[in-house]
Formats: C-alpha cells, sequence, structure tokens
C-alpha cells in the first residue's frame, strides 16, 4: 500500500506487562520481547506494520528506563523520533505530547496511535482500516479502530457502533465506550453484535485531539503545547501533568458529545495481556505450544504453554492448558484459566522487597 499523505503514526511504548510475568519485567517489559516467535520483537513488529503507511512520519514515545533499548532494537529511527517521558504518566501525556510536537510540524496531519506491544494478523486489513480511518479523521472526527470480537472476553473495553456515518466507507458514529464488563455482560454485547472490544488504536487531527483535551482540562493541552513549543521545558512541565489514560480524559467525553467514530474491522488482533492470550495466539489450544528451544521440553499427554528460558529441560506430564514459564531466577506454573492472577504474584513481590524479580 502506498504512503499516506500527512499520516504521522504514534507508537506509546510503556508499562511493565506484569500478567506476562516473569517474562515481562518493568526492565524488560513485554514490547522489548518476541513474544511470537518471529524473531522480531513486539516493537519492532508494530513500526514494521506501520512503515508502508507512515515512512519516516513516525514518533515512538518511551520512559527513559527504555530509551536506549528502543533505540537499539530501531536502529533506523531518528533521534527526533524518539520522545523520552521523563517518569509515567499514562497513554493521554503521551500520546497528547506526540500530537502536539506533530501539530507544530504538520498543519495538514493526521496522527494515529498503536501500542507497541499490540499483535495484528493481518497487516493488509490493517492497512485498509488505516486509510479509511484517516479519511475520517481529516474531517475532524476522533477515529477509534474496533474490532470484531471473538468471543466474550471481560479483560477488554467495549466501543459501541451507531449509525453510519456519511461519506466514509464502514464507519460509524460511537455511541459510546462501556468500560471492561462481567462475563455476562460480555456475553450480550458479544450476541447482540453492536459491540466492538476497544483495542486503544485512535486517529485524528493533533489539533482536534488537544481541543478535546483542553475542553475536559485545559491547563493539560496548554502544558503539552508548551512543550512541543519549547522541549528544553520537558522536565519543567510534566511532572505536573495528570495521570490518566487517553480514554478518559478524551475518548468517552467526545463519544458522548457525539464526537467519535468507530470503524469496525477483523485484524487477527490481541493485546497478549496475560499468558492465556500468548497461550491462544501461539496456537495453543488442544495441544502444547514452546516459545523458545523444543529440545528442552519433554512432554507426556500435556496442553498449554511452556517457555524454557532457563537452560534447564522442563517436564509436563498429564496436564491440561497447563503454563510454565521457567527463567534463570523465576519458575511459574499455573493454569491458562489463572493466569490473569499473575499481577497478585508481581504485587506480593513487590511488596516483600523483591525489586529486582520485578
Amino acid at each position: 500500500m502506498l504512503q499516506v499523505d500527512h499520516f504521522w503514526a504514534v507508537v506509546p511504548a510503556g508499562g511493565a506487562g506484569t500478567r506476562l510475568w516473569p517474562l515481562s519485567r518493568s526492565s524488560s517489559p513485554k514490547f522489548l520481547l518476541d513474544l511470537t516467535g518471529s524473531g522480531r520483537t513486539l516493537i519492532q513488529q508494530t513500526v514494521e506494520r506501520l512503515a508502508p503507511l507512515a515512512g519516516e512520519r513516525l514518533l515512538v514515545v518511551t520512559g527513559s528506563a527504555h530509551r536506549d533499548a528502543v533505540a537499539g532494537q530501531l536502529p533506523s529511527l531518528d533521534v527526533d523520533s524518539l520522545v523520552v517521558e521523563p517518569s509515567p504518566r499514562d497513554s493521554m501525556a503521551a500520546i497528547g505530547l506526540a500530537a502536539a510536537l506533530v501539530e507544530r510540524r504538520d498543519p495538514d496531519a493526521v496522527i494515529g496511535s498503536f501500542a507497541a506491544d499490540h499483535v495484528i494478523g493481518d497487516d493488509a486489513g490493517f492497512h485498509d482500516a488505516v486509510g479509511r480511518a484517516v479519511a475520517a479523521a481529516t474531517d475532524g472526527w476522533l477515529v477509534t479502530i474496533g474490532i470484531t470480537p471473538t468471543s466474550p472476553a471481560t479483560g477488554f473495553g467495549y466501543v459501541e457502533v451507531g449509525a453510519p456515518l456519511a461519506g466514509h466507507d464502514g464507519v460509524h458514529r460511537a455511541s459510546g465506550f462501556v468500560e471492561k464488563p462481567d462475563a455476562a455482560r460480555a456475553s450480550e454485547y458479544v450476541a447482540g453484535g453492536r459491540h466492538r472490544w476497544n483495542a486503544g488504536m485512535f486517529l485524528a487531527r493533533p489539533g482536534v485531539l488537544l481541543d478535546l483535551l483542553a475542553e475536559q482540562d485545559d491547563g493539560f493541552a496548554a502544558r503539552l503545547r508548551s512543550i512541543a513549543a519549547d522541549p528544553a521545558r520537558l522536565t519543567e512541565l510534566w511532572d505536573d501533568l495528570p495521570t490518566i489514560a487517553i480514554d478518559h480524559a478524551v475518548a468517552e467525553p467526545a463519544a458522548a458529545a457525539g464526537r467519535v467514530a468507530v470503524l469496525p474491522a477483523d485484524l487477527a488482533w490481541d493485546d497478549l495481556g496475560d499468558l492465556d492470550s500468548l497461550a491462544r495466539v501461539l496456537g495453543a489450544e488442544g495441544t502444547l505450544r514452546v516459545l523458545g528451544e523444543e529440545s528442552s521440553v519433554a512432554v507426556a499427554g500435556a496442553t498449554g504453554l511452556v517457555v524454557p528460558a532457563s537452560g534447564r529441560v522442563v517436564a509436563v506430564v498429564g496436564l491440561d492448558d497447563v503454563v510454565v514459564v521457567d527463567t534463570p531466577d523465576a519458575l511459574l506454573v499455573t493454569s491458562r484459566a489463572q493466569a490473569q492472577r499473575v499481577r497478585e504474584i508481581v504485587a506480593g513481590l513487590e511488596e516483600a522487597g523483591h525489586d529486582e524479580l520485578r
């Protein structure tokens, strides 16, 4: 696909991915890891997926702790394209700063934000969806790409699809966003057919996004624009920014005001939020998948996922839907059904002072 004129890709690269522990750590979060066995890390796959659309019009926003690792994994990334946050402030600050920087560089720009740690199996479908979303964003809409749910997942937020948006193929008005539902409500959403998973993909003109933010918090938007005007003020102004996700800061109130559009799409998408989703992406249904050296794993009548990363042999016998992650300093054994609870282990390690394991 040819590049989309004036389209800028923004890649927020943050978070520790605690539900993927002990693979993902605060010092080596999931976006820096190859979790698909492709030989490319998640952030490398994300940037490569966006390159045909944006070319060099790319900004990666990451924390100071990961600046060197990101730069090492993306050696072709221009120094001005790597934006470093002094401290974590959630997605609104990261995406908002990128928007403010692009607003000054390209008055005709549309930005699209795509997380560094998600998996998309259909690149062609993704490119088509982004192209159509950019067209709607050019007309002043805040656009999100909603993923058609394949199951009543309770770990994702949802966006409700409203009436078609005139003049834009496949794009609809967004009736509103819904927080992560319980199982019964999620089943209703899937059966009803009007809801899509909220994958956190947002596209807008930079000025539109910042003006929507200003309607909720004028000081927040003003500080972001001040940093973009004088990057030397980054450290001075950054710590006064609110810690809030773009969903809560802009998308939800904008949808309530009728200013958000949604493009439903099937992209073989997954956020790799926990070890169960990793097993699903790797195709562990009814079989056992190994992420790593297969000769290090011995299996007898077991299904699930094994990650041998310690140099030892891992043997699994007679267990269904098991998850085993063996690293040099930590061993995790759980089931796919209980994989969400791994974050409880990380919280316990933090309370016990085991910072070296986080």
